[in-house]
């Protein structure tokens, strides 16, 4: 079977510290780019066409590994190592600002870790990176023969710098779908730090001055919704598996893949970590209990009916 989807995104435990806890880790879930992007695309695609490599240390948690295999044990290529600690990472939170850190040893993955696996070859590959080691990422891919997947390309955030553009500008024409957020963006163009819809757009048409695109609304867009959108984290990456399955699906079709991956992020945001899978007794799968086919067809209503308007 072809193997549809594969991340290089770490596996990631996320540790969460509040100021007026005194720092001290609150829980624990998981997290991860790369995780986060799988479960976007499983929102569509069967368990065993997607997949991840996770690396499990000795102190990988049982009720992690429990949730994981609701989404399906296809998915998941676990390594494991005892002689070391799955990769953590510390969110710390003080007002409305918000740290990241790495707590343990990371461990990155690059094509080659897919060779001698189930998922050697995907149809379209994530990584989440520096521009510079994106070049080293498609340097792999052009080493194997025969292989071209659809490459989506997140760059990380503190990497989105305006001496990162030389080789942002250099991996590009080896790269089908560039998704920095809104800061990054804005940081790599060198524009003013302050996100708004029109300084998105202009970020937006700058770099699409190398192609060509159109705006698709968030699923959450309107102030009567503002209650489902608890947690934005992951929604950029679950985007982007969402995305990936959308193309796979509407054979490289990138506007209705869209109107795929912003239903995929919509799940996301509704839940701190990830959102809930269940199968009913009719064998149909349900997230957050509701159908991702319904709001598929909710969100490609609204925005026809937005370009209907905007050619009257």
């Amino acid at each position: 079977m072809t193997i549809r989807f594969v991340s290089f995104g770490m596996f990631i435990i996320d540790e969460f510290s509040f100021a007026d806890e005194q720092g001290k880790p609150t829980g624990e879930t998981i997290g991860g780019g790369g995780t986060y992007a799988t479960i976007g695309a499983r929102i569509w695609l069967p368990p065993d066409t997607i997949g991840m490599i996770i690396d499990r240390g000795n102190d990988f948690p049982q009720d992690i590994q429990n949730q994981l295999l609701t989404y399906g044990s296809d998915i998941w290529h676990f390594r494991d190592d005892m002689n070391r600690v799955t990769t953590r990472s510390r969110n710390s939170y003080r007002g409305e600002y918000r740290g990241f850190e790495y707590i343990t040893p990371r461990i990155r993955l690059t094509p080659r870790n897919l060779e001698r696996t189930r998922l050697t070859r995907p149809a379209s590959v994530h990584f989440i990176c520096s521009p510079t080691r994106a070049l080293q990422i498609i340097s792999e891919i052009q080493e194997i023969e025969g292989w071209n997947p659809t490459t989506i390309f997140e760059p990380i955030p503190d990497r989105c710098i305006p001496e990162e553009l030389p080789s942002l500008k250099a991996v590009l024409p080896h790269i089908a779908i560039l998704s920095p957020n809104a800061e990054e963006a804005l940081s790599l163009l060198s524009l003013p730090l302050v996100v708004t819809k029109s300084a998105v757009e202009n970020a937006a048409s700058e770099f699409l001055k190398m192609g060509e695109g159109q705006w698709i609304d968030a699923f959450w867009s309107s102030t009567e919704n503002i209650d489902k959108v608890v947690d934005v984290t992951g929604a950029g990456n679950s985007f982007l598996g969402g995305l990936a399955a959308g193309l796979s699906i509407a054979n490289g079709n990138v506007y209705e893949a869209s109107l795929y991956a912003s239903v995929s992020a919509s799940f996301t945001v509704q839940q701190f970590s990830l959102p809930h899978l269940t199968v009913g007794s009719n064998g149909v799968e349900e997230w957050n209990q509701d159908s991702p086919h319904r709001r598929l067809e909710v969100l490609r209503q609204r925005q026809d009916r937005e370009i209907e308007n905007k050619n009257h």
